[in-house]
């Protein structure tokens, strides 16, 4: 007895001596021991993901992957698989489990690897504060923050911690994410076989996890799921099901819903320049962007069949490479030892990407009118299979050759005139079959914009971003050629112009003393109409006019007339050609510019963000955009504005801040008389009475839409095609060109193997650009019904005849009524008889006229 008191007494004796060896070196350590408050409000390091406005998921940047939920938002039976395979008795310890830490101990003495030490809330200390060295004083540390992390944290907040941030190998970090990596799958989603392979991950996730090592992410599947068996969360006829089923699991990306790659980087630069690339790529933000996905898919498909068009009708550049290059001119008899194999096949396809709708191909036959080609084909599974198919006549008919961008060979009779044994080509899947094609060499850009708030719908940079990541929407600083001459005519109209003033349509022959040459601005084409009216002269888009129209101006006013809409001063030119486009804009700079005639006046900024959220959906930054309003109306009209900017009504429903107005640039009647005459580029002509004619941009009439307006452009030696339009909630701006300076568009010459509709002659803004203007319009203009320009106050009509532009009483077809601000209709009545200009017949147009390169 007096032996057992003696050993009470020496225990307590080391108890009280530990206790104060413990508390001694809590306190020498206190003070290098991080501070565990962060843990009350933890901002998650997941990566910033962007999205359309109907929360499509664009793209997504940052390395880490991480989806943070709420505990509540896991599901319960990995819930009860993490407790029972990484600390069963977590709800009734105090951070550290004395049993588990007393086997360990045990284990450690005799040599054996007990294991259960660590704790659930050990394992928050070390993966938010501390390393994975494995040392004393680490482990005593971790000790020391885990009682700090239980004094201030409830059970359910540390877990949550922990299945958030627990690194699960494959750059997965939490549960949330790590379904998604290896089943592409909500967490909420996984099956119980699935739920233990990912609750058995947290000790060893780089060779347990089904991707690295499906072997030992079985047998330890087996591990949890007997745990969890034995610990009452499941039955016997559950843990039987689930170890039965097949290890699924493979890598899966994030899936990408809307492909806008240079809107994704548009928004990525932003973001970065905002909050700098470590926050913008950790900081989980969610960017939600003005982008309509309907609309930007459409802006996709024009640009893509638009530059395939043009690409195609130059003629054909020949294979990517030639596989067999000794056979290529040996009449395609093929020698048996020369036969590709299906490994070399496989291996040229798999050097060549993908480009849009272009997919590589390997000829293995060419019969007279067809070919036999093999692609790869990407099966569900991720597998690849070496798959057959057959090019007939009508997909490779189109393919004479390209001699240059002036000229093209002669229309081929048979396929061994196109494709030889062993090309390697690009193909294009269509419901008709498989057709050849080939990478474009030409550029293109389209952006389309809200004009009554500068959101962007629509912008695609190029044929394709994996090709090019040069955004010409906002880095091609292009000439604009005619379409500058909206801008010219608009500082016409505010100084004593209007729709019905009489110009000399004549050549203009200029002495230019400092270069010794004489300046002579020509139409395209040459023809010249003597005394014409303002209205057709720009639905004609006639150059000489335009240059008289600015001397009559003036450089010194036109240069701030034309900085109001928005263009930098220093990229207008001070001299004459400005007048016919020789400043260098950006598609987005000359979409803003006529966003302004659209929206009766107002200067619009583009914006691409509509608002920024964390990852738990907390609004951080929302837009207030200035809004083109009538003063008057400016506080009503919010409903009426988010139905107009949401007419698909796929937007989530949110407050909105007051609505600031933009700023007024032009006169709201300045802004109506140029959008009448733009109007008339598309639907004005006359073919009744001379000089017969039709306005530039008469081909968008096949959207049967007469609430659109429009522009052409093109400039000197066909460099650079344009097409601006808008109806009144929509702007949009098409632009083909070579990224070369020193390539033209060219012309093309009739093919006799295409249809009688095909485009032919010079290259020019009515048939490199528009047809993309038109297809994407198409699709845009269905989701709003026609609109009508709204006359302003101050707008009076007046008949008029076609001829002088003076006052008539005529009602016949040498008159019609024209819009003017009030005050400058004609007073002077027209004394001529010019009904003799009537014509009894209809007239043939001559398409080529409508070229309007200065």
């Amino acid at each position: 007895m007096l032996l057992f008191k003696r050993l009470i007494k020496v225990g307590l004796i080391f108890i009280f001596l530990a206790c104060l060896s413990l508390a001694a070196l809590y306190l020498s350590m206190r003070s290098e021991l991080p501070s565990v408050t962060s843990l009350k409000d933890m901002q998650w390091q997941t990566p910033m993901q962007i999205f359309s406005a109907d929360n499509k998921l664009i793209n997504q940047f940052g390395e880490k992957k991480r989806i943070p939920l709420k505990l509540n938002e896991f599901p319960q039976q990995l819930i009860n698989a993490i407790l029972a395979s990484e600390d069963d008795r977590f709800y009734s310890h105090f951070g550290v489990d004395p049993i588990g830490m007393g086997r360990a101990v045990l284990g450690k003495l005799m040599g054996q690897n007990k294991g259960g030490a660590s704790t659930i809330t050990m394992q928050v200390a070390r993966n938010f504060f501390l390393s994975s060295e494995v040392t004393y004083t680490r482990k005593i540390r971790e000790i020391f923050l885990t009682f700090h992390i239980e004094s201030l944290l409830t059970k359910d907040e540390i877990l949550a911690l922990y299945m958030n941030k627990i690194p699960l190998s494959h750059r997965s970090f939490g549960f949330g994410a790590a379904a998604q990596v290896y089943y592409g799958k909500d967490v909420k989603d996984l099956t119980l076989a699935q739920i233990a392979v990912l609750a058995g991950l947290p000790k060893a996730p780089s060779n347990r996890n089904p991707i690295s090592s499906p072997r030992n992410a079985k047998a330890n599947r087996a591990i949890v799921l007997q745990r969890m068996y034995s610990a009452g969360y499941i039955n016997s006829a559950e843990l039987a099901q689930a170890n039965q089923a097949p290890i699924s699991g493979k890598r899966h990306s994030i899936e990408i819903e809307l492909n806008a790659p240079y809107i994704a980087e548009m928004a990525h630069q932003e973001m970065v320049d905002l909050y700098g690339k470590e926050l913008a790529y950790t900081g989980g933000y969610n960017v939600y962007l003005t982008v309509d996905s309907t609309l930007q898919s459409a802006a996709q498909k024009a640009v893509i069949n638009n530059l395939l068009s043009y690409d195609l009708r130059h003629g054909y550049r020949g294979a990517v490479v030639s596989l067999r290059p000794e056979l290529a001119k040996n009449e395609n008899v093929i020698d048996q030892t020369a036969e590709l194999s299906d490994e070399e096949v496989i291996e040229a396809l798999n050097k060549i990407d993908n480009y849009q709708t272009l997919f590589p191909a390997v000829i293995t036959d060419v019969a007279e009118q067809s070919a036999t080609i093999k692609f790869l084909s990407h099966q569900e599974n991720t597998q690849t299979i070496l798959q057959e198919g057959e090019i007939l006549w009508q997909g490779m008919s189109w393919a004479r050759e390209f001699i240059n961008d002036e000229k093209q060979g002669a229309a081929p009779k048979v396929a061994s005139e196109i494709l030889n044994y062993g090309d390697l080509v690009f193909v294009i899947k269509t419901a008709q079959g498989f057709t050849l094609s080939q990478l474009p060499e030409v550029s293109s850009a389209l952006v389309s914009l809200s004009t009554d708030n500068g959101a962007i719908k629509a912008a695609i940079g190029g044929f394709s971003f994996q090709q090019s990541q040069f955004n010409r929407v906002t880095q091609a600083k292009r000439q604009v050629g005619s379409n500058i001459k909206p801008f010219i005519y608009s500082a016409a109209l505010d100084n004593g112009f209007t729709l019905a003033t009489l110009v000399n349509d004549a050549p203009i022959n200029q002495w230019d003393q400092s270069s010794g040459v004489v300046w002579r601005p020509e139409n395209s084409p040459p023809i010249y109409n003597g005394d014409i009216r303002v209205r057709l002269a720009l639905a004609q888009s006639k150059n000489v006019i335009a240059v008289r129209l600015l001397r009559a101006v003036g450089l010194d006013n036109i240069i701030p007339h034309l900085a109001a809409f928005g263009f930098v001063p220093n990229d207008l030119p001070r001299n004459e050609s400005l007048a016919l486009g020789s400043a260098s804009l950006t598609p987005l700079e000359v979409a803003t510019g006529f966003a302004t005639f659209a929206n009766g006046g107002y200067l619009i900024r583009p914006y691409l963000i509509d608002r920024i959220e964390d990852s738990f959906g907390k609004i951080l930054f929302q837009a207030n955009p200035a809004m083109a309003c009538d003063p008057c109306s400016l506080e009503n009209k919010q409903q009426d504005i988010d139905n107009i900017l949401d007419p698909f009504d796929l937007l989530p429903k949110k407050e909105t801040p007051p609505l600031i107005k933009a700023e007024r640039v032009i006169s709201a009647q300045n802004a109506f008389l140029v959008t009448q005459a733009l109007n008339a580029a598309i639907w004005g002509s006359d073919y009744q009475m001379k000089p017969f004619w039709r306005g530039t941009g008469w081909r968008a009439q096949t959207l049967k839409r007469h609430d659109i307006a429009g522009k052409t452009g093109t400039t000197n030696q066909s460099k650079d095609a344009w097409f601006s339009g808008f109806s009144r909630r929509l702007v949009t701006t098409s632009w083909v060109g070579f990224d070369d300076p020193s390539r033209n568009l060219g012309r093309t010459r009739y093919n006799s193997n295409l249809d009688k509709y095909q485009v032919t002659g010079g290259e020019a803004g009515a048939k490199s650009a528009q047809p993309a203007w038109i297809d994407f319009m198409a699709v845009a203009l269905a989701a709003h019904p026609e609109e009508p320009f709204i006359q302003p106050v101050d707008i009076v009509s007046v008949r008029i005849d076609k001829s002088t532009g003076k006052l008539t009483n005529k009602t016949d077809k040498t008159s019609f009524f024209e819009y003017f601000q009030f005050g400058t209709a004609p007073t002077e009545s027209v004394t001529q008889d010019n009904s003799s200009e009537i014509l009894d017949g209809s007239r043939i147009f001559d398409e080529s006229s409508n070229d309007d390169i200065f």
